[in-house]
């Protein structure tokens, strides 16, 4: 197999959500009285990350925007797959039955001729989604510029380690600069309003939020986790 320069598990979906839409959740997100200093895994700490944060899941007043945002993460996650099936079947070495009834482990190449609710229920076997979190960044003051990953093994439950992709869906992109920068790719994402950025969680993927200049940046943000060990391989 020869080296593909563009293959650097970095994809960005454009039109993953309407303009109206995203416009609708900034507005709504300027408007909560529920906005709360931003975190970083250990606690808050402005010069790391300096923004202010709404976490929507289990939120009854934000169920709906939770549902289109998760809706359309799915749908990203699913193109994500098709491109790089080994997400799913490198670390689970899944296994089908064959036509004769025996099983037999998952290829790369049989991700192409699965239709789309295979897939989907493949996917939701082994993966399932991480509390979404809206973050406000001020123009020129806030930001994310601490070189980070979304791996690291301070929660007890182990939760954080089950974080196997990235995603941040913008919802505007009335500002300059402002990028998601990714260190060992050496490429910038520039923030396209209703634009979705999936990427792995591990330090491969080293990564900062650039300081918004000439407007402030919102964004939504959250993990695609594999499921507990329970579910996928059982008690025993």
């Amino acid at each position: 197999m020869t080296a593909d320069p563009q293959r650097d598990f970095i994809e960005v979906i454009h039109n993953a959500i309407p303009a109206e839409t995203c416009a609708a959740i900034q507005a709504k997100m300027r408007s909560s009285a529920q906005l709360l200093p931003g975190e970083v895994g250990s606690g808050v700490f402005p010069e790391l990350k300096h923004s202010k944060d709404l976490r929507i899941s289990g939120q009854p007043e934000w169920r709906q925007v939770e549902t289109q945002l998760q809706q359309a993460v799915f749908s990203g996650i699913l193109s994500y797959l098709r491109r790089y099936p080994q997400a799913l079947i490198s670390p689970l070495m899944l296994q089908v039955q064959d036509s004769d009834g025996r099983p037999r482990r998952l290829a790369a190449e049989d991700f192409a001729g699965m239709d789309d609710a295979s897939l989907s229920e493949l996917a939701r076997t082994c993966l399932r989604p991480g509390a979404i979190n809206l973050q406000w960044y001020a123009a020129g003051e806030g930001g994310y510029p601490y070189w980070h990953c979304e791996l690291y093994p301070r929660d007890p439950a182990g939760e954080t380690l089950h974080r196997h992709l990235l995603w941040t869906l913008y919802l505007n992109d009335d500002f300059a600069e402002g990028e998601t920068e990714f260190l060992f790719q050496q490429r910038k994402i520039a923030p396209r309003t209703g634009s979705l950025l999936i990427a792995p969680t591990a330090f491969t993927h080293t990564h900062r939020g650039n300081r918004p200049v000439g407007g402030d940046k919102f964004i939504a943000t959250s993990w695609v986790l594999f499921q507990n060990a329970q579910t996928l391989f059982g008690s025993n």
